[in-house]
């Protein structure tokens, strides 16, 4: 069961990411490590996007905010992806649990 809701998390993330297809089968770990590692380029190249995704995603301003400001640099990527990860999770045990109900 926690395989299929990371599975879930990496799907819904991918439609804001563009992660192909074929990424996946991986545990809730490696998949936030797949994913801070596209944040990291996002945040050199992209940041403006990045910013987007976050806020569609619905991550909150002020953690937003405390992850940019408060991380160590190094740090910043894996933080957010963390945070992304934990919001689109929590979105889909959400939406499970009150369809079950």
């Amino acid at each position: 069961m926690p395989n299929s809701i990371s599975q879930d998390t990496f799907s819904l993330l991918r439609k804001d990411f563009d992660f192909p297809e074929q990424v996946g089968g991986y545990d809730e770990e490696q998949l936030i490590t797949f994913l801070s590692k596209t944040i990291r380029q996002m945040l050199d190249r992209d940041f403006e996007r990045l910013l987007q995704i976050c806020y569609r995603i619905d991550l909150g301003e002020n953690k937003l905010k405390k992850i940019l400001h408060e991380s160590e640099p190094d740090q910043i990527a894996s933080d957010l992806a963390a945070a992304l990860w934990h919001r689109q999770k929590q979105k889909i045990e959400l939406r499970r649990k009150y369809s079950s109900s």
